[in-house]
């Protein structure tokens, strides 16, 4: 029996039944009025505070002081064509040290430290003066909305530029090295670590997954379908699982997640992944997604790192190792230098 069926609409006529009932009371009163009047798909658009966290305080001072410096100078342009001197416009412009005193005056104006003093009478003077005004007023305001943006966006990790793939019998792990010694397995390795020398993380967790489009059943392959992947990665056992997790963190040691293939080791880009083809995937990308809680703010960190399969985000070869030494700073270990690069060949460590 269909519960579905009888249904009535606000008008009071009875539904047939099944989703056809369904589409008719969703598209009578609010609910059909609010999708109506919503707009068109898609409705996407850029975060200015995502987009201020993801640029560096370096990069966010130079666009801003650009942008201001810009703006000063087509004041002063602008001031000086639309001047009442009497004198022509060529005369004007060719006086160098008038126009650099009137544009830096602009730009104090800009920031709120001056004021330009426009020539009675003069309406796009007037015009001009109140956009600086109004630009200095601004400015501190918008400025430390950046520096509180920045404040709260703490992206904690820095990951390893490329993820490895080698033999599994190179894996962190004895017992699972050791089960893999005389086969030719895969397995990916990625890396990455805290950049705040000062900051403590607790419950520092791992999970993997694979994304990627695939051919839709349902026309003929003329549409794309979207899928998921959970992968299993190596728990502290060396045991695959749904995550990984690290109960004690040091400050700045690098952490690895590694990933077995489920395939033998084979000529890049990879085929196969814990058994899924990628040979007639599109847009094969790996995910890894770390989570953490920070020791004193008593807040949720989480940062993540795709790497597209068919790119050079992968390579292979085992990953060159960062040697830890309890005695010194953990900026001070020795192969650090060699984060981003792969081991030479013939040599061996963790």
């Amino acid at each position: 029996m269909n519960v579905l069926s009888g249904l009535r609409t606000p008008g009071g006529l009875r539904t047939p039944g099944g989703l056809r009932g369904l589409g008719a009371l969703r598209t009578s009163g609010r609910l059909g009025a609010r999708n109506r009047h919503s707009g068109p798909h898609p409705r996407h658009h850029t975060s200015a505070r995502l987009w201020i966290a993801a640029r560096s305080a370096p990069a966010l001072l130079l666009m801003t002081l650009g942008g201001l410096v810009t703006l000063s100078v087509a004041i002063a342009a602008v001031w000086t064509l639309t001047d009442d001197s009497g004198r022509g416009v060529g005369e004007r412009f060719g006086d160098a040290e008038r126009l650099l005193n009137l544009g830096l005056t602009a730009l104090r104006a800009c920031v709120g430290t001056d004021s330009l003093d426009p020539e009675p009478g003069s309406a796009s003077h007037e015009l001009l003066a109140t956009l600086a005004s109004v630009t200095g007023a601004l400015a501190p305001a918008v400025v430390l909305g950046i520096v509180l943006v920045k404040l709260f966006a703490l992206r904690p990790f820095v990951w390893r530029r490329r993820a490895s793939v080698s033999y599994a019998k190179y894996a962190d792990f004895s017992e699972y090295a050791r089960a893999h010694r005389d086969r030719d397995d895969a397995i990916i390795a990625v890396r990455f670590y805290s950049r705040f020398d000062n900051l403590s993380v607790v419950d520092l967790r791992a999970r993997a997954y694979l994304r990627f489009l695939e051919p839709s059943p349902h026309d003929d392959g003329a549409s794309l379908i979207i899928r998921q992947q959970w992968l299993r990665i190596l728990d502290e056992k060396g045991e695959p699982a749904d995550e990984r997790s690290w109960l004690a963190v040091d400050r700045g040691a690098p952490f690895t997640v590694w990933i077995p293939v489920g395939a033998p080791v084979c000529p890049l880009p990879l085929q196969e992944i814990q058994g899924k083809d990628l040979s007639v995937a599109v847009g094969a990308k790996l995910l890894v997604r770390v989570t953490a809680r920070t020791v004193g703010l008593g807040t949720e960190v989480a940062d993540e790192r795709w790497f597209d399969i068919r790119t050079d985000d992968f390579e292979s070869g085992r990953f060159a190792p960062v040697k830890p030494d309890l005695t010194k700073a953990v900026w001070e270990w020795e192969g650090w230098r060699d984060f981003d690069e792969l081991l030479s060949e013939g040599g061996d460590g963790p």
